[in-house]
């Protein structure tokens, strides 16, 4: 039951296209699916923009030939017969960025919070990155509402925490991700910065890791006297099998 929550996904490829960064390849690792494993692309939060999954296969085709590359798009209805089936085979199920709570609405029209949890029980490697890290907890800052920032707080609660990305990219995020737990509009939780992912086993955090140097993850909490703490984790450099 692993859970890769992050602030990472691909790398540029120095060609203005997108190569499989650290982050996805550790998603791969966490599966010990072995030889030819399944993973598949949710884009939900683009609204399945067909170029996010165009860059989709290009990067496995070119980076993980070995991988047996899907997508599930739900607009403008599911691109496979049995969704639940196609999640179920998977060994990692890879959520990228964008409208969280477009997002969770979609998914809860299509059953897919049931689907993902029982996934999720079987042993799938569920990941992401920024909407697909802020997803499995119960809620974090968003976006998805306008420029200005706003709490989200009906994420699909895997995770029994709080969760915001982007942590060191978009300076809103840090004082109102504090503001939101120290009044309790969320629970304790963590942040990562840029480059960061959060690898739950079960609900518990087992590791840290990072696709940079310098880039941390944040345990935000309330301390004994009320007071909301922000604690700096530093996680584990990931190596980058293409430099």
């Amino acid at each position: 039951m692993n859970i890769l929550a992050t602030s990472a996904g691909y790398r540029p490829d120095g060609r203005g296209g997108a190569r499989i960064g650290p982050m996805i390849e550790h998603a791969i690792a966490l599966s010990e699916a072995g030889e030819r494993p399944s993973v598949c692309l949710l884009e939900t939060a683009t609204g399945d923009h067909p170029v996010a999954y165009l860059r989709w296969y290009e990067a496995m085709g070119r980076d993980r030939p070995d991988v047996r590359p899907s997508h599930l798009a739900l607009f403008p209805m599911p691109n496979v017969d049995d969704v639940r089936a196609h999640l179920l085979a998977q060994d990692v199920i890879w959520v990228g960025g964008g409208s969280v709570a477009n997002l969770l609405a979609v998914w809860r029209t299509h059953g897919l919070p049931e689907i993902l949890a029982d996934a999720w029980r079987a042993g799938v490697v569920l990941a992401g990155v920024s909407a697909g890290s802020l997803c499995w907890h119960v809620g974090g800052t968003t976006d998805s509402f306008g420029p200005e920032l706003r709490p989200v707080t009906s994420g699909l609660a895997l995770l029994p925490f709080s969760n915001t990305p982007h942590y060191d990219s978009e300076p809103g995020r840090r004082p109102l991700y504090q503001k939101l737990v120290g009044d309790g509009v969320l629970p304790a939780g963590w942040a990562t910065d840029d480059g960061v992912g959060l690898h739950f086993r079960g609900t518990e955090l087992v590791e840290t890791v990072a696709d940079r140097p310098r880039a941390k993850a944040w345990r935000v909490a309330l301390g004994e006297d009320g007071a909301v703490v922000e604690t700096a984790v530093e996680p584990r450099l990931l190596p980058d099998p293409r430099g």
